[in-house]
């Protein structure tokens, strides 16, 4: 089956990029009506998320080391000049820890938190009519094709953070355009982490989902985007985590052409 070939919305791109945002939104609504999850949810996340927060507080301790590092070329520069330039570098360490530190957390909370998340996903597709062509995939099997999916998306952001790292660098454009396309890039692969749940269930891997969801890109960027934004915010990764989840489900199911109205 070419899996690009799949019916999608016609409407424009701006409004399939906020109607990936409302995925989110309904997510978000989906996970607050089964109070019987919510704590199981949050508790994966909590767990990464006190490991991460320690990470990223070492992080600042040292960045201005870090930051006198990557710029020995400053050395010799008058105080104010370097200063300058080492301020923008702390500030491209801290971007790039950004991006990575938000897609390492959610490999390391889905993979933590796999049951629960694939419960989770499960009963947002109960809501919407079942899972077609579900197959049964053992929870070893799936965990490994997890960990591995997610080991290929981080090794595949670092690649492309390295660049926006330099790019960091230019004045104004490092400060401007460069967070954009961060956040652009990793609500993209974010997206394609988030809905590896309902993609395993139907049999499928991460060239599929990725086929899937390039197609309506749009969608995708919308609903990562938001997720992505929303992991910055204090706590945010750890409270929405488990919604993201719940609304990931609805973006595959609409990836796949399927339902995604209450039954």
């Amino acid at each position: 089956m070419d899996v690009t070939s799949i019916a999608r919305p016609v409407t424009g791109p701006a409004s399939r990029f906020f109607s990936g945002v409302g995925l989110l939104l309904r997510g978000i609504g989906l996970y607050v009506r089964s109070p019987g999850l919510m704590l199981l949810g949050v508790v994966p996340a909590l767990i990464s998320g006190v490991l991460f927060a320690v990470a990223f507080v070492t992080l600042f301790y040292f960045v201005d080391d870090l930051a006198a590092l990557v710029t020995p070329f400053a050395d010799d520069w008058s105080a104010a000049w370097r200063s300058l330039a080492r301020v923008v570098a702390g500030l491209a360490i801290v971007g790039l820890a950004g991006l990575l530190g938000v897609l390492t957390f959610t490999a390391v909370t889905l993979i933590i938190g796999d049951p629960f998340y694939e419960k989770i996903s499960e009963r947002v597709e109960d809501r919407l009519g079942g899972t077609p062509g579900a197959v049964e995939v053992p929870f070893w099997a799936s965990l490994r094709q997890s960990i591995r999916d997610s080991l290929r998306l981080v090794a595949v952001s670092a690649l492309v953070g390295v660049p926006l790292f330099a790019a960091g660098f230019i004045p104004v454009v490092g400060q401007t355009v460069v967070p954009v396309l961060g956040a652009a890039v990793g609500g993209w692969f974010l997206a394609l982490e988030l809905v590896g749940a309902a993609f395993y269930r139907r049999g499928m891997g991460l060239p599929e989902r990725r086929a899937l969801l390039r197609a309506d890109r749009p969608t995708a960027l919308g609903f990562g985007v938001a997720v992505f934004v929303c992991f910055l915010i204090p706590l945010g990764a750890v409270l929405i985590m488990p919604a993201a989840v719940a609304g990931a489900t609805l973006l595959a199911r609409r990836s796949l052409g399927q339902s995604v109205e209450e039954v």
